[in-house]
């Protein structure tokens, strides 16, 4: 007799998503994409570090997991060129293999002008993609699509995969009165709706903002009006990748005739690189050296700056503070931020508006009129994503784990089941069929990778650790001669404290701690003529670390340094 092969006897096709950052924090963006034993990743982005994150530089994801796999690597979309999507590519491509890279024309200069500070590292094999353009990959075929956003040249992506379609919108905003960049293209997005979408990935980083971001042509306007006010100079700090509002600075100051000093290094190597490939327009005879800021009356000068975010080095705060080498306050000056404060940055951003304000600067920023515009989608625009692609199954994407469920929250309020949406966290893996969306009990290593300097992961949470310690408590060193035939101690130990007590005014404390030492030597010793030096500093250690609690409450690091002679 045959048996009738059945439905549950037919293994259903399925793909894996795995998030490698981005999930339940912002910044340090990767995902990945499995079918058929290939792989396709989507960004490969960096987040600054924390403030209990003493020295670090960058924190990038972990690819622990394609150990092994980089032959199955197929390919490497980037969506926009924010260091939040392309930051970690210095420190990760030649590890993964060396993957195809598929970008925007933007993007790809970006990238490129990036790896020229890395002049050791590999050659980068960079497409040039286009919006309405499809490329076949393995068993993936995606097709980008312009989304605005606050960078030109930024793509969503519909990826064909085995299963269906899967829709990654990118950082996106819905603006249909974009300066400087093509507007919305709703007509596109509806027809990726018609073609059917099975699962939406949706960028949520303003999901628990109300409403609908601002239009760049309002930011414009009240720029605009700025500049008819203002008598005497313009200090316009923002980021250094928002292209665009720089692009509507030059061209108001062009219209009201003063000339524009750009400062800092990441802002003047964007703007060469959007100039050169036709993004930014730049008149001819309108950019001017910070050393010539005297030669033209206060009206006719406006700075573009970095540092709205209160960054120490950056030019801004360099201004505020007195020291940038040729620019000065006066009042009458009129300082603009152009962006809003990054959350963590409230106090330092403060601190550098008062020092303005003291200066006699006519201060603006976004709380007091519309002069910034995120480049994220609030929540109405969240939900005409959503009813836009009509989705089967929902994935919040780029955001804090808040920020993921209150996503979650709006595409139930569309009428997207409970059961169709994921919320996951980075290193969980996603299966995905036509049918169904679950996470499975694997999980890969999803762990920060900490940048410092020329080390790529060598700063684990030891280290931290100890950087911590050093920076809450300080340093105590002691030195102690010994004589390697008697044990004795020879004179008396030195001392060096770093960031504990002040040595000159700590006598009694520190002759106590002489004494402690010498006294734990010399009972550490006297059993024998064959010492156990390592167990000396153990017991100096303990000793001094329990004492210096007792008369400071401090817990310095203390490090026994034992010298036989």
């Amino acid at each position: 007799m045959i048996k009738k092969e059945t439905d549950s006897d037919i293994k259903e096709e399925s793909i894996r998503i795995i998030p490698l950052g981005g999930l339940g924090e912002v910044g340090r963006n990767m995902m990945l994409i499995e079918a058929k034993n290939k792989i396709l990743i989507i960004d490969a982005g960096l987040r600054m570090p924390e403030e209990d994150m003493p020295g670090v530089d960058y924190i990038i994801p972990s690819i622990n997991y394609l150990k092994g796999k980089t032959h199955n690597i197929i390919g490497l979309i980037i969506t926009h060129g924010h260091y939040d999507h392309i930051g970690a590519l210095p420190y990760i491509m030649d590890r993964l293999g060396n993957p195809q890279i598929f970008t925007s024309k933007l993007t790809k200069g970006m990238i490129l002008k990036r790896q020229e500070e890395f002049p050791t590292k590999i050659k980068l094999r960079i497409n040039e993609v286009k919006s309405g353009e499809k490329i076949k990959a393995g068993p993936f075929t995606f097709e980008a699509f312009h989304q605005n956003h606050n960078i030109p040249d930024n793509l969503g992506f519909v990826i064909n995969t085995p299963v269906g379609n899967i829709v990654n919108t990118s950082d996106f905003k819905f603006d249909e009165t974009a300066v400087n960049d093509m507007p919305t293209d709703f007509k596109k997005l509806e027809k990726i709706g018609k073609n059917g979408v099975l699962l939406l990935m949706s960028d949520s980083t303003d999901a628990e903002e109300e409403g609908h971001s601002i239009s760049e042509q309002v930011i414009s306007e009240n720029i605009e009006e700025i500049f008819k006010k203002a008598e005497g100079r313009i200090i316009l700090a923002t980021f250094a990748s928002l292209l665009n509002r720089i692009q509507q600075i030059i061209t108001y100051s062009e219209k009201y005739k003063r000339k524009v000093i750009i400062e800092g290094y990441g802002m003047k190597t964007n703007i060469a690189i959007a100039q050169k490939m036709g993004y930014l327009k730049i008149p001819k005879g309108i950019l001017v050296s910070s050393k010539e800021i005297d030669k033209f009356p206060d009206n006719q000068i406006t700075v573009i700056c970095t540092g709205a975010q209160g960054e120490s080095q950056a030019s801004l705060m360099r201004i505020a503070n007195k020291e940038h080498r040729n620019i000065h306050l006066k009042k009458k000056d009129t300082v603009v931020f152009s962006s809003s404060v990054i959350p963590g940055n409230e106090r330092t951003v403060q601190i550098m508006k008062d020092d303005l304000y003291r200066q006699g600067a006519i201060v603006f920023h976004y709380k007091m009129m519309d002069i910034h515009a995120g480049g994220h989608a609030k929540q109405d625009e969240l939900k005409k994503m959503i009813e836009i692609m009509k989705p089967r199954f929902f994935m919040p994407i780029h955001g804090q784990y808040s920020m993921l469920v209150k996503h979650k929250e709006l595409a139930t309020s569309m009428g997207i089941p409970e059961k169709n949406i994921i919320v996951a966290e980075n290193g969980e893996v996603i299966r995905l069929t036509n049918h169904k969306i679950t996470k499975e009990k694997e999980k890969v290593p999803a762990n920060y990778v900490m940048v410092d300097g020329l080390g790529i992961g060598d700063v684990g949470q030891i280290v931290l650790r100890d950087r911590q310690a050093l920076a809450q408590d300080g340093m105590f060193v002691i030195i102690v001669v010994v004589d390697r035939q008697t044990g004795k101690v020879r004179g008396s130990p030195d001392i060096i404290s770093r960031g504990f007590v002040y040595l000159r005014e700590s006598k009694t404390l520190l002759l106590e701690t002489r004494k402690i030492v010498v006294n734990i030597v010399h009972q550490t010793t006297n059993s024998g003529k064959v010492f156990n030096w390592v167990y000396v500093k153990e017991r100096i250690r303990e000793g001094l670390s329990e004492y210096l609690f007792q008369k400071t409450q401090r817990r310095p690091m203390v490090l026994p340094v034992v010298i036989e002679v």
